[in-house]
């Protein structure tokens, strides 16, 4: 008897059981992984593993873990909504990460769309608590720059003092969405030998020749983004699909999505700071304790979006074809 025969009669057995109508038989559901698996499958992916090394650790299907991880990953991004409000921070740092979908931007056609290539990865953090407030994934432009800002704005009560770099649509998305009620300043770094390679061939930092700074709404007091930059090394460190000369980036842009708001999660509420000596979110006052892969894990399937059913439709036969 094939191994699909086995599949087959064990599943008529289960239904005959549950059939049965006994209080004293309970049928586990079928192809659900236990928790204890979910986590250790979590546990890996926020390390740096990527989907083959943690179907190699764990014994569990690449597919399983895939799909596992965009549950888990949108439910953090709804965690992360529900979450992450109403805060008071001093002082924001943004900045992009660069990272590709499917294939680099210099090899896309026309045909591809928008959610193939370059993908940059808005982060907005807080420079005292190190907790991630804001994030957007897209193309480099002046709509998800305005989203972006927005967003933040949407999350923060106070007046913050804001720091970005030279990008020239953060000026009109940030007057747009704070208004006066920033200080805003850009850092502009002037690199030898500009104008720079694409940031797609770019693997290592060039030198700094210059930097100037400029006030663009008010006064800052401090114009600096050095916090944010070291968190674009950390998301790639703990992130595969963000690790550079790899065939571990993300093939769908859905994933990639998710794959962001998982990292952010588990870097707010799981992630031990070392300056801190305890999480973002516990420095924000979000939580009271260090959060486990365990407590993530569930309130991010708490907040995961229903699965979808699939609906049988019923077909009707058309005659065709010639009559005589």
């Amino acid at each position: 008897m094939t191994a699909y025969a086995n599949i087959a009669v064990f599943r008529r057995l289960c239904q005959s059981l549950a059939s049965a109508q006994s209080p004293n038989i309970r049928i586990a559901p079928v192809n659900v992984l236990p928790f204890e698996q979910q986590v250790a499958v979590i546990s890996a992916l926020t390390e740096g593993c990527s989907i083959r090394a943690t179907e190699r650790l764990t014994g569990i299907h690449r597919d399983t873990i895939m799909r596992l991880a965009a549950r888990v990953g949108f439910g953090a991004i709804k965690f992360h909504d529900r979450t992450v409000h109403s805060l008071q921070v001093p002082r924001l740092e943004l900045d992009e990460a660069w990272s590709f979908v499917g294939k680099k931007q210099r090899r896309c056609t026309p045909a591809d769309g928008i959610e193939v290539g370059d993908q940059y990865v808005f982060l907005g953090m807080s420079a005292s608590s190190k907790a991630i407030v804001s994030f957007q994934v897209g193309k480099r432009n002046e709509e998800n720059t305005k989203a972006f800002a927005w967003d933040l704005r949407e999350r923060i009560i106070n007046a913050p003092e804001i720091s970005t770099d030279g990008l020239g649509s953060y000026e009109a998305a940030i007057e747009e969405a704070f208004g006066a009620n920033c200080r805003y300043g850009q850092i502009v770094k002037q690199y030898h030998g500009e104008p720079a390679i694409d940031a797609a061939r770019r693997y290592s930092p060039g030198y700094v020749v210059a930097v100037s700074r400029r006030s663009v709404i008010g006064a800052p007091r401090q114009i600096s983004t050095s916090y944010i930059e070291r968190q674009n090394l950390s998301l790639r460190m703990a992130s595969r699909r963000f690790t550079r000369l790899t065939n571990g980036f993300s093939k769908r842009v859905d994933y990639h999505l998710a794959a962001v708001g998982l990292y952010v999660a588990h870097f707010n509420f799981c992630r031990v700071h070392e300056t801190l000596r305890t999480t973002p979110a516990m420095a924000q006052r979000l939580t009271d304790h260090v959060w486990t892969i365990g407590e993530l894990l569930t309130a991010c399937l708490d907040n995961a979006p229903v699965k979808p059913r699939k609906v049988h439709r019923r077909f009707k036969l058309i005659q065709g074809g010639r009559q005589d």
